[in-house]
C-alpha cells in the first residue's frame, strides 16, 4: 500500500500549514478565541479563497472534487495550529449530508455558498440524554397546514451560535429524516456558550418551527451514519495534528529546560515517557490513516471509525496528560499552548463517542466474528 502523498497533496498541505502559521500564534489564538464570534472571520475568508471551504464537494455542486485524505491533511494542520475556525462543523459536515441527500435545486444553492464562505450551516442532531451511536430522535417534524413543523430540542450544537442555516434531524414515520431550518425565525430558541477547549456551542429548542426537508423527507439514517463517519475521521486527524504539536513542544521543554543545572533530557525517565509518547502518537497517526483511506476506497464502515476513534482517544489522553506532567507547573497556565492544547484532544476525545462509547461498541461486535485473537 502506497503512503506517500501525491505532489498536489503536499502542496495542499504545505499551503494550509503556511496560511494557519501566519494566522496564528500562541498569544493570537487567546485573544481570538475571547472574542464574542470565538475564530477569526477573516481568515475564514482565506480559507474560503484557497477552496478548503469546499474542499471535497463534488465539482459539479461547486467544490474541489478532491476526497477524504486531502480533508485529513487539512484537518490535522488545523490540529496542529489549534485553529478555532469551524471548518469541519459549518463547511465540511453539513456539505457531505446536502451532497448526499440535497436535491439538485438544494445543492447547487447551498454548497457554492458553502464553498465561498458566504453559508455557515451546522447539523444539529445530538440530543440531551442520547449517547453515540443512538440514531433516535426525540425531535418530531409533522405536515401541518400545509408544510412541515419541527419541535423539539438539540444540545450540543457544535457552532450552532454562528450558524446562518441548521440541518435537523427530527423523527418521521419511516425512520429520520433531515431538515433545513432557519434558526432567525419565530420558534427558535439559540443559547450559545463557551466550551472548555475555547470553542463555541448552541442549546437550540424548536417550538413547532417552519422546516423544509433536505432532499425527500425519508429516512435519512445511513446519509448520517456516513457523514458522521466522516466527521469521526476528520476529528482523529486534527487530533494527530494536535498531538504531533504537544509532543514538540514536550520535547523542545525537554531540551531547554535545566533542573540542577543540568537539561531534562538527561534524565532517562523522562526520555522514556517522552518516547511513550512518540509510540502513542504513531498509534494514533496509523488509524486516523485506516479511518480516512477506508472513506477514499467507498468504504463506511461504523467499526473502522470505532477502531481509529478508540485508539485516537486513547492516544490522547495518553499524550495530552504527559505533556502537562513532564512541563510541570507551566503547562496549566492559560499562556502556554500546552494546556490549549490537551484542552482540545479532550474535546475531540468526548465528540461523537468517547473511548468507553467505542469500547463498548466494538465489545458489542465481537460476535460478528468467527474468531477473536486476544
Amino acid at each position: 500500500m502506497d503512503f506517500d502523498l501525491t505532489p498536489e497533496q503536499d502542496m495542499l498541505r504545505d499551503t494550509v500549514r503556511d496560511v494557519l502559521s501566519r494566522g496564528y500564534a500562541p498569544e493570537r489564538r487567546n485573544a481570538v478565541i475571547g472574542t464574542d464570534l470565538g475564530w477569526d472571520a477573516a481568515l475564514w475568508s482565506t480559507f474560503a479563497e484557497i477552496g478548503l471551504l469546499g474542499l471535497t464537494f463534488a465539482e459539479e455542486d461547486g467544490g474541489m472534487g478532491a476526497g477524504p485524505i486531502e480533508a485529513m491533511l487539512v484537518m490535522t494542520e488545523i490540529g496542529r495550529a489549534l485553529a478555532p475556525e469551524p471548518v469541519l462543523d459549518c463547511a465540511l459536515l453539513p456539505g457531505w449530508l446536502i451532497s448526499a441527500v440535497g436535491s439538485d435545486a438544494q445543492r447547487k444553492d447551498l454548497v457554492p455558498r458553502i464553498a465561498e464562505g458566504e453559508l455557515k450551516l451546522a447539523f444539529a442532531h445530538g440530543e440531551p440524554g442520547l449517547r453515540w451511536p443512538s440514531d433516535e430522535t426525540a425531535t418530531q417534524a409533522v405536515w401541518q397546514e400545509g408544510g412541515w413543523r419541527l419541535t423539539g430540542r438539540k444540545h450540543p450544537v457544535s457552532h450552532g451560535d454562528c450558524a446562518d442555516l441548521l440541518i435537523v434531524s427530527a423523527a418521521l414515520d419511516n425512520g429520520v429524516g433531515l431538515f433545513l431550518v432557519d434558526p432567525a425565525q419565530p420558534g427558535v430558541r439559540r443559547a450559545a456558550y463557551a466550551t472548555h477547549d475555547g470553542l463555541r456551542g448552541a442549546d437550540i429548542e424548536f417550538e413547532a418551527v417552519t422546516a423544509e426537508p433536505l432532499g425527500e423527507p425519508a429516512d435519512a439514517r445511513p446519509a448520517i451514519q456516513a457523514a458522521l463517519a466522516g466527521a469521526q475521521a476528520a476529528l482523529c486527524a486534527e487530533a494527530v495534528g494536535a498531538m504531533e504539536e504537544a509532543l514538540r513542544l514536550t520535547a523542545e521543554y525537554l531540551k531547554t529546560r535545566k533542573q540542577f543545572g543540568v537539561p531534562l533530557r538527561t534524565f532517562q525517565t523522562l526520555t522514556q515517557r517522552a518516547a511513550d509518547m512518540y509510540v502513542s502518537l504513531e498509534l494514533a497517526r496509523g488509524m486516523s490513516m485506516y479511518a480516512s483511506m477506508s472513506l477514499a476506497d467507498g468504504i463506511v464502515d461504523p467499526v473502522v471509525a470505532s477502531r481509529a476513534k478508540l485508539r485516537i482517544g486513547r492516544s490522547a489522553r495518553h499524550i495530552g496528560q504527559e505533556a502537562i506532567q513532564l512541563h510541570g507547573g507551566i503547562g496549566m497556565t492559560d499562556e502556554y499552548p500546552v494546556g490549549h492544547y490537551t484542552a482540545r484532544l479532550t474535546a475531540i476525545e468526548h465528540t461523537l463517542g468517547d473511548s468507553t462509547d467505542h469500547l463498548r461498541y466494538l465489545g458489542g461486535c465481537v460476535a460478528d466474528y468467527q474468531m477473536v485473537e486476544i
